[in-house]
């Protein structure tokens, strides 16, 4: 009898080591016989490889007291229902999820939060970051210029982090929509062809403040966070934990800049 064929999910799950035995057996012999398949799902176990290392040193961090299920339970002056704690937990986990800014593939329905507030930044990325001919709208000799047009587009300033002691010089940026509303775009470039992009908008009704987390997106690996009602992404074509310290100083300019 004839097994069905592959499929993505399938690779996936040869990835993530949950096929079963028969399945896995097809698996290989399909990537034996396609060696360009082969190499992507090499890729894929290197972007998990990746993500793990990144989430190492987060997941050995206190959880926040605003995620800390005890906590929740206690506000509430009456017994939990065993039901309203599996809803407290779904709530804690669907927090996680977004503040770990896991890949995502597949997922039902349209991200929100800081998850969204990544894939845009990893689209933009995608789009803006490769051009070689116009690649930001004002230049960085625009830079008060383009503060300004940020800031009335936003309804709120975004500063322009300075990273040439990382080795990144300011070439400029742009407005670009989002599905959740107009987002100032910052790019920045090494000298050596290699270039990040910082994404900043205003956030609506989830993750006000969330904690940063690693993601990634195809070839693309970055960091969101979110503080005091702005969410951010710097992304890049480094790995995760090579973009963690830059992230971290972007990160502190802004909560600088709002003091």
């Amino acid at each position: 009898m004839t097994s069905r064929p592959i499929s993505e999910e399938d690779l996936h799950g040869f990835v993530d080591g949950v096929l079963s035995p028969e399945r896995l057996h097809d698996v290989n012999a399909y990537l034996a016989d396609h060696p360009d398949v082969a190499a992507r799902v090499r890729g894929y176990a290197a972007q998990r490889d990746t993500l793990r290392a990144a989430l190492a040193p987060i997941a050995e961090e206190p959880l926040p007291p605003q995620l800390d299920l005890a906590r929740i339970v206690a506000r509430h002056r009456r017994p939990a229902s065993p039901r309203w704690a599996m809803a407290a937990a779904a709530v804690v986990l669907l927090s996680l999820g977004a503040a770990g800014g896991w890949t995502m593939r597949g997922g039902i329905g349209a991200p929100e939060g800081i998850v969204a507030v990544a894939q845009e930044a990893a689209d933009n990325y995608a789009v803006y970051a490769p051009d070689q001919t116009h690649p930001v709208e004002l230049r960085a000799a625009d830079r008060a210029e383009l503060a300004d047009w940020t800031t009335q587009q936003l309804g709120r300033p975004v500063g322009i982090p300075d990273l040439t002691a990382a080795g990144y010089r300011f070439m400029g940026g742009r407005v670009v929509g989002t599905g959740h509303g107009p987002a100032a775009m910052y790019m920045y470039d090494n000298d050596h062809g290699i270039r990040l992009v910082m994404l900043a908008r205003v956030m609506k009704d989830v993750d006000q403040n969330a904690p940063m987390g690693p993601h990634i997106q195809g070839a693309v690996s970055g960091f969101a966070w979110a503080d005091d009602g702005l969410g951010y992404s710097l992304v890049g074509p480094a790995q995760a934990d090579k973009l963690h310290p830059i992230a971290d100083e972007v990160r502190r300019q802004m909560q600088a800049r709002s003091i």
